[in-house]
């Protein structure tokens, strides 16, 4: 069965296929964040990916160094990580046994675990990442505080490696988007709260207009909805002058009973859209971090 982002708090044994890298920054970030603000204890495995993981926690202001100091979030380390992923199947299992076991022992409500098996795969092959899964799945069955997201990174997982993972695991996780080009991620509530995630630049300055007019044509004509259309810019790394240009123009293109209002913009994405007239659009608000409205 599938299973939304919005139940990842039911989820036990879970899958999750990315579409492109904030896909699954935003999904690992999420689940990591929920065990957070639940009181449990999580544990990332990373391989060289913690970085990235914590720059989108840091995006959606978790706060995450408490939750390291406390021993709330345990982030263990690419070298012990590829060094696991090549021990024997029973060795890995009894090590993300041990976590739980700590877990139990130390009083938390639960433990979250997520990392990387793209080393095991590579190391192993399809088959020892099938073996493993399967004694994972044996192992979260005795301990239902346990729960663990898998993560398949289509380049390094092809198409026969990934339906075997989706064989395995009785969940995955579907996380839509309004649109994914791998380089520029929109996702939230349609139309009028929208988040940017990755890059934008000539090859979808097009396609984002067209989310844009879209969406104010949605909110122009249900009479519920709010009258600003919010975009979140928090994990907007890059917008190269002629996509700034475009957010200004479509800001413009509002009725006056509407208004844009981006919010948490890097400064590096406040210089490039105060160069291209934003504080000059008269419906457009443009707001930095820490003064989201």
């Amino acid at each position: 069965m599938t299973s939304t982002i919005d139940d990842m708090d039911r989820v036990g044994h879970a899958c999750l296929v990315p579409d492109s890298d904030d896909h699954l920054w935003e999904a690992t970030a999420t689940w990591v964040a929920g065990g957070l603000a639940a009181g449990e204890r999580v544990v990332y495995f990373e391989d060289e990916t913690s970085g990235a993981m914590l720059g989108r926690l840091a995006d959606d202001r978790v706060a995450v160094d408490s939750a390291i100091a406390d021993g709330g979030l345990v982030i263990v380390p690419t070298a012990e990580t590829r060094r696991a992923c090549a021990f024997p199947v029973d060795d890995i299992v009894d090590i993300v046994r041990t976590e739980i076991l700590k877990s139990e022992v130390g009083g938390w409500p639960g433990i979250r675990l997520a990392g990387e098996s793209a080393g095991m795969l590579s190391i192993g092959g399809l088959r020892k990442v099938v073996e493993y899964e399967r004694a994972i799945d044996a192992l979260l069955a005795e301990h239902p505080a346990a729960r663990m997201l898998c993560r398949y990174d289509r380049r390094f997982f092809d198409d026969e490696a990934v339906a075997a993972m989706r064989a395995l695991h009785t969940t995955e996780l579907v996380i839509p988007a309004i649109y994914d080009d791998t380089l520029l991620r929109v996702t939230g509530t349609w139309p009028t709260t929208l988040r940017f995630a990755g890059e934008i630049d000539l090859s979808n300055r097009p396609q984002i207009r067209r989310v844009l007019d879209r969406a104010l044509d949605a909110a122009l004509r249900s009479p519920s909805a709010a009258t600003d259309i919010t975009i979140d810019l928090s994990s907007l790394r890059f917008i190269d002058v002629g996509g700034a240009v475009e957010l200004v123009h479509a800001a413009e293109s509002f009725p006056e009973t509407h208004r844009m209002v981006l919010v948490g913009a890097r400064p590096r994405v406040l210089r490039v859209l105060d160069r291209c007239g934003a504080p000059f659009a008269a419906r457009l608000d443009v707001l930095p971090r820490g003064e989201d409205r």
